[in-house]
């Protein structure tokens, strides 16, 4: 094995609360990774340091400083752009959080700097690492399925999150369903062109008060021509649910039908799921968390192309921010409109 191969990696991760939590926990158990850590609440960094046995720095800039190889951004979205700016500019490998930046004037200022500083950037679309997903993207490849004529995407979380995390998260497009747009562009291969969205406060009235909604739904055009249903909800009383159909000229299949699977069929010679629901992201994307990081370590150590470049992050956000306009002005919205100039969708 090569010097550079068998190097220990040192890996900083910012931000700690449950994601950046359970990634230092990931990290760890990959071989040759060292982990040091960095919160904006100085007890909770404390407490996650010594819980894990790793170092821990004051700032973003500390830990820096400290010589790690790469670093893994688990802010909230406002400190995702800033912090890949500064990895950028300290030349360190960095893997991000979705959405990178909730406006793609902001995003293609990250993807300028990270140019200018040569570093590779992976984005934490997770869904393309799970073995569901990956299987639906083959068999598109393949061929097996045929010509795609609708696919059905839907993430329905079982709580929502608090008031204070939907104030920032730019909207139920960018937040939750820009894991949605990403996988129909991932598992299709072709661009999403065409956006129109509706949505609505129905479980949670504040949220309308944060000029958002918790309860969505969205047709999508392919390049290809096939249509994309998209629904979402902010609360699913029977748990997390992910699912994402392909319907084809060939083949009908679904990614996220299973024995844990939150929904409950009402057909006589339906057999009952007797597997508890998925409780949570983690709950129903462990592996695919794992493996994500795992490709982004591997990544580092090889110089490999990233997995998932910021290109795949903008094409998503693009996607998300026609949703939104679309959403608030009740038609339907070219992706074009919200200056978006295709990227290839595993480029």
């Amino acid at each position: 094995m090569s010097e550079a191969l068998s190097k220990q990696l040192a890996v900083g991760v910012v931000g700690l609360g449950r994601i950046g939590a359970h990634h230092v926990q990931t990290l760890l158990g990959l071989d040759g990774v060292s982990v040091s850590v960095t919160d904006a609440d100085p007890q909770r960094a404390r407490a996650v340091a010594e819980e894990f046995g790793v170092g821990m720095a004051d700032t973003p800039e500390a830990l820096i400083e400290t010589g790690i190889d790469a670093l893994v951004i688990a802010t909230s979205t406002p400190g995702h752009a800033p912090l890949l700016q500064l990895a950028a500019a300290s030349g360190v490998a960095a893997f991000c959080e979705k959405p990178v930046a909730l406006d793609l004037v902001t995003l293609d200022r990250v993807r300028e700097s990270v140019e200018r500083g040569g570093i590779v950037v992976q984005v934490g679309f997770q869904r393309r690492f799970d073995a569901g997903y990956e299987a639906a993207r083959e068999a598109v490849v393949a061929g097996d399925v045929g010509k795609i004529l609708v696919m059905r995407a839907a993430t329905h979380d079982p709580t929502p999150p608090p008031a204070e995390y939907i104030a920032a998260s730019g909207g139920i497009f960018s937040d939750l369903h820009i894991h949605d747009f990403d996988a129909v562009r991932f598992v299709s291969g072709q661009e999403i062109t065409d956006v129109y969205a509706e949505g609505a406060a129905l479980d949670a009235p504040w949220v309308d008060e944060l000029d958002d909604v918790d309860v969505a739904a969205a047709i999508l055009q392919l390049s290809g021509g096939g249509l994309v249903l998209v629904s979402g909800t902010r609360r699913d009383p029977l748990g997390y649910d992910v699912r994402l159909e392909v319907f084809g000229t060939r083949d009908s299949i679904v990614v996220g039908d299973g024995a844990r699977s939150p929904i409950r069929s009402l057909e006589p010679d339906a057999e009952r799921r007797e597997a508890p629901a998925y409780r949570d992201f983690w709950d129903r994307f462990e592996p695919a968390y794992r493996r994500e990081l795992a490709a982004f370590v591997e990544t580092v150590r090889t110089g490999a192309p990233s997995p998932c470049p910021l290109a795949e992050a903008r094409a998503a956000l693009a996607v998300a921010l026609a949703a939104e306009r679309s959403r608030a002005e009740r038609r339907p919205v070219a992706i074009d409109e919200v200056g978006l100039a295709p990227a290839p969708p595993n480029g």
